[in-house]
């Protein structure tokens, strides 16, 4: 036989009601909370989610639909929204949609269904829109990916960074400079803009390239462009999966950074530090987006009619020697 939330109660000293705040995310003290908790756990006692989620009007659990979760850009968002929803007495669904359209439309039918209070969403082009996200029944909050201003939003200054990059590269004498972006969302489409305006800023043409945001498609193009005999003397990838394909194509053509191809990119990953002579990239504030998007969530929740606000972030420049004249390895 299991064990009832009455058993919970007496276990925990406390009132059937108190158990119910805590185990719900009510207001409890922390202290109080784990020892509910830590009652709970000890009686075996399940509570049974699909009936309070049908006693309340939202319930105490959001979604989190990314884009790739292999990509460690959205990893660390991933994290930093949990942090503040748990922080809150919030649970989160995390559902990846690998850029597809339908399974992102499926996903969002899953929430409904599961009755969130609401839902953090990297979109993709179809999926951005007020459109396409009108009538769910909750709040979205997009991140990492433009919508059309109807719902609140958190992303970087993806126009600008590549500026920055792009003039980091001249700085530095380049001026044959190429650029790889992603075909699937108006991330890659602004980063993509931003290049493309910083160089004809400096009289220049520079050749930009949209391939699927992966890692081998990345390898796949510039491999082809390195063997063509027309390849830049610099290369801007414009994520971190991007930017690893790119430099697999430099070392599977015996390439040097930046002797024979300067690479910079975006994603201040690990890995970006240790490769190579150490690769120049756009450090993005994914803490700050994940928090932000989930404190925004919440603040919507708690005031439904306010008008969307869209808050843009800056990017960090982190030169290495992957860019930089003589800085070969």
């Amino acid at each position: 036989m299991s064990a009832s939330i009455k058993d919970v109660a007496k276990l925990a000293g406390v009132s059937v009601a108190t158990v119910s705040r805590a185990l719900s995310g009510g207001p409890v003290s922390a202290a109080l909370r784990v020892r509910v908790e830590e009652a709970a756990a000890a009686c075996g006692y399940r509570p049974n989610l699909s009936a309070r989620r049908l006693r309340s009007q939202h319930s105490r659990t959001v979604g989190l639909i990314v884009s790739d979760i292999r990509n460690p850009f959205f990893t660390a968002v991933s994290r930093a929204v949990e942090d503040v929803a748990y922080q809150a007495g919030m649970r989160v669904i995390l559902c990846n949609t690998d850029e597809d359209p339908a399974k992102e439309a499926m996903y969002l039918r899953l929430m409904q269904e599961e009755r969130v209070g609401g839902v953090i969403l990297a979109a993709t082009r179809e999926g951005g829109t007020t459109q396409t996200l009108a009538g769910l029944g909750f709040p979205v909050v997009l991140i990492d990916r433009a919508g059309d201003g109807g719902c609140d939003a958190v992303q970087l200054d993806n126009h600008g960074a590549s500026g920055m990059l792009v003039r980091h590269l001249l700085e530095q004498g380049y001026r044959r400079i190429g650029g790889l972006f992603g075909n699937t969302s108006t991330t890659g489409a602004e980063r993509c803009a931003g290049f493309l305006a910083a160089m004809r800023a400096a009289g220049l043409e520079g050749e930009a390239r949209f391939v699927a945001p992966s890692q081998e498609a990345a390898q796949a193009e510039l491999g082809g462009w390195l063997a063509s005999g027309r390849a830049p003397e610099a290369l801007l990838a414009s994520n971190g999966l991007l930017l690893l394909g790119a430099l697999r194509a430099v070392r599977a053509a015996g390439m040097r950074l930046p002797d024979d191809l300067a690479l910079a990119g975006f994603d201040n990953d690990s890995w970006t530090e240790l490769a190579g002579p150490g690769l120049t990239v756009i450090e993005q504030p994914v803490l700050d987006i994940g928090q932000s998007a989930m404190q925004m969530l919440l603040e919507r929740l708690r005031q439904p009619e306010r008008p969307a606000r869209k808050v843009v972030l800056s990017g960090r420049l982190v030169a290495r020697a992957s860019s930089l004249r003589g800085g070969s390895a």
